[in-house]
């Protein structure tokens, strides 16, 4: 890519396929190989990739030149790298106000929008994480920071992120970036597995994963929520599908209904039984409806480039 920044991308399913590019959450995580389920191999081109510090792109954790900006010409750069000429453009959390950055960027590059669990990048949004979130796991936020819910929870939140960057100390930044990801992790799911969160939570995944995060997240994510929803003229003629779970305790369904209200055209589905993870089985299964419903109808006038 720029800047010392390598990009690792991969692509699935059928290479002259309705191309689609699925932006990972966050910030910081990586790519969620379990998205391919939700897609139809058979029809659709899926591309994903570790955005700048993040999973196997390099260097894993660099903050330098790793802000908002960047990422979004780095979608337009892996689109132009692949000759793709338009695409459905879908993400998830963090990847679903990446994915309408990128396309107020660039509408014409866009054929449709696929978000899930939506954050809009407010700071209301960033808090509740410490100040709602616990509210429901409070065992768990207990367990992150020392206290219960209620107790200064910013000032919590905002110790163990200074904690996650600060230099010289790497074994508490570590202690620091695994309760952060635990208490994430474990509010994102329905019902929790904590064998498999420890599993995945591995050191030097979760390090890079919570430097990237807390940058972002200390630095408002390098965005105007309110430009973010003024911007919405720009991308009103594309479809546009919203699904959110009813019991998302990461990205709770407001943020989902006000884009609706300031984007009527778009498509909003509040999936009953689910919360953040998009492969708990009621999400999974809302997912794979949409994206067969949307396929169906662009795969009759999409013609693939040569």
């Amino acid at each position: 890519m720029d800047h010392g920044h390598t990009m690792y991308f991969e692509e699935w399913g059928r290479p002259d396929g309705l191309p689609v590019v699925y932006l990972h959450g966050g910030p910081g995580a990586a790519m969620e190989g379990d998205m391919r389920s939700v897609h139809d191999p058979g029809v659709v081109r899926l591309v994903m990739f570790d955005q700048r510090g993040c999973g196997r792109s390099t260097p894993a954790g660099e903050l330098a030149f790793n802000d908002t900006a960047h990422l979004v010409d780095d979608i337009e750069r892996l689109r132009s790298h692949l000759g793709i000429e338009r695409w459905v453009v879908s993400g998830g959390s963090w990847g679903s106000t990446l994915a309408l950055l990128y396309a107020q960027a660039h509408p014409g590059r866009c054929l449709a929008l696929v978000l899930r669990g939506l954050f809009l990048g407010t700071g209301p949004e960033m808090d509740w994480l410490a100040e709602g979130a616990p509210r429901f796991f409070p065992e768990a936020w207990f367990e992150a920071t020392g206290a219960a819910p209620g107790q200064a929870p910013l000032q919590r939140l905002k110790a163990l992120q200074d904690a996650v960057l600060a230099q010289g100390d790497a074994a508490a930044s570590l202690r620091a970036a695994l309760a952060l990801a635990r208490f994430e992790w474990t509010a994102a799911a329905m019902q929790a597995d904590r064998a498999a969160i420890d599993a995945e939570l591995t050191p030097d995944y979760t390090s890079a994963y919570q430097r990237v995060c807390c940058h972002f997240l200390r630095n408002g994510c390098f965005i105007d929520p309110d430009a973010l929803l003024a911007g919405i003229d720009r991308i009103r003629h594309l479809p546009c599908h919203i699904v959110n779970g009813r019991f998302d305790v990461v990205c709770p369904p407001a943020a989902a209904w006000r884009l609706k209200r300031a984007w009527p055209e778009a498509e909003l589905e509040i999936v009953p039984m689910a919360g953040h993870t998009p492969t708990e089985p009621a999400m999974a299964d809302a997912l794979r409806g949409v994206m067969q419903r949307l396929t169906g109808r662009l795969a009759t006038t999409f013609r693939a480039d040569p």
